[in-house]
């Protein structure tokens, strides 16, 4: 199943059992040839997959590396947080069945980690406007996890959207909605290694005002800057996603700015963000997506709405160049679905994760997604500098209601794919299916 389409409008050039020991031992890697590239699936444990809580796609993160060892999470069929850890190469997986559960009735409650400067292991799991789950290992380079614990504690009773990112000089920023769904705020902790404390950098970053919340995606670019876009929502409903804004920090989630170096008066509102596209409520617009920086550190953001040229919806790139958002339809899409209604929904197609490599004429943008039109396969777009997309499975195999969360410290540093693959299934709203547990597989692929 291989495509071509071009993109036109010199879009590319514009963007230049507490602690039970297990070892997997039986099972190998497989490999798959695709072209030039070479795919390897490696499993890892069976999962919860009787709706998607495992593979949803704001799990920042599922799996992560730091010196040579990677490490992953998920949920067992039992609801049990499951830790482990290999050496980057190795198909045998330490894991570590921890004394955490969640509930995974819920597919927003996802589990969240990231490994700090000196190897600490930090945890954040089973959120839905509750209170804050949180703890690190005991020991560094261990999956021995310590006992629940506060942040700050200040506003941790009404948690959503766990999310981690480590900074270049190995500090943490944890960031997490306050709030509901329509109304709510963003909330930025950080962590310093030098005294393993968190403090708040911000308690209401992006300030709904009561009437709306803002449903990010972010990034941290090579040089540290931090790069964070958002859709805003009136309600409950889904439908009422609308618009698409940005802003950037250059020390640390201090301060931030618009694209230009305009300062923002904290806390940003619907009133003086800077808006990378107008989007309508009811275009079938998605929250929380992904987003990326090219070799320039030029932002580039990815999400789906109904394009109204092909009347269907599509991926869609918005891309900052020479001080100005270009937004481009892929438009490789041929059926339309609406978009609406409350909790986790059955939906057609992924969100898409977003991927740059290379600058010039060997610039490369890859938009990872799942889609019912190919087959719910894991596939790619490859966009190359000539303008010309490619969309290309890379593993063909039905994965159900499964979304792309990959290993962005591996892919910083080393431009190697680490993805989080499991078939999951997902009950349209809140429930869930009769789904049997599933393999967590890591798939690896280096372009």
């Amino acid at each position: 199943m291989t495509s071509k389409r071009y993109l036109g409008a010199n879009f590319l050039t514009c963007l230049m059992i507490p602690c039970s020991m297990l070892l997997l031992g039986s099972f190998f890697t497989r490999a798959i040839a695709q072209g030039k590239e070479k795919i390897s699936i490696t499993p890892v444990g069976l999962g919860w997959a009787k709706n998607s809580v495992n593979t949803v796609i704001f799990r920042k993160n599922s799996i992560v590396s730091i010196n040579g060892t990677q490490y992953i999470a998920y949920y067992d069929e039992g609801g049990r947080v499951v830790v482990g850890k290999r050496a980057l190469g190795e198909q045998k997986w330490q894991l570590v069945v921890t004394p955490y559960t969640g509930n995974v009735a819920d597919a927003h409650n996802a589990i969240s980690i990231m490994v700090d400067g000196v190897g600490y292991l930090h945890l954040s799991w089973d959120h839905h406007n509750g209170t804050l789950n949180y703890c690190r290992s005991k020991h560094p380079n261990s999956l021995e996890m310590g006992e629940k614990m506060a942040m700050t504690g200040k506003q941790e009773t009404r948690v959503t959207y766990p999310e981690f990112y480590r900074m270049p000089n190995g500090n943490l920023l944890f960031f997490y909605r306050n709030g509901e769904s329509g109304k709510g705020n963003l909330i930025i902790n950080q962590y310093d290694l030098a005294n393993q404390r968190w403090r708040t950098l911000h308690d209401n970053l992006i300030d709904g005002e009561g009437g709306r919340n803002a449903y990010v995606q972010a990034c941290v670019d090579k040089s540290g800057i931090i790069h964070l876009s958002w859709v805003w929502r009136e309600s409950a409903d889904v439908a009422s996603n609308h618009d698409m804004c940005y802003a950037r920090s250059r020390d640390g989630g201090v301060t931030w700015e618009q694209s230009n170096g305009k300062p923002y008066a904290l806390p940003i509102t619907a009133g003086t963000a800077e808006y990378a596209a107008r989007i309508p409520q009811n275009s079938g617009l998605i929250n929380q997506t992904s987003m990326t920086t090219d070799e320039r550190g030029s932002p580039i953001i990815a999400t789906y709405w109904k394009d109204k040229e092909t009347n269907v919806t599509q991926y869609h790139l918005l891309s900052l160049q020479q001080g100005h958002w270009i937004t481009k339809s892929l438009s490789f899409r041929k059926r339309d679905f609406s978009l609406g209604g409350v909790g986790t929904k059955r939906i057609p197609i992924s969100r898409p994760q977003v991927l740059a490599l290379g600058s010039g004429k060997k610039q490369r943008f890859y938009l990872i997604f799942r889609d019912e039109e190919r087959a719910n396969y894991v596939s790619l777009a490859v966009m190359s500098a000539q303008n010309e997309i490619e969309v290309i499975d890379i593993y063909k195999k039905d994965v159900g209601a499964w979304e792309p969360s990959f290993d962005t410290t591996l892919w910083d540093e080393k431009k190697i794919l680490h993805l989080y693959v499991q078939h999951v299934e997902q009950a349209d709203g809140e429930g869930k299916t009769d789904f049997p547990p599933q393999m967590v597989n890591v798939l690896e692929w280096k372009p």
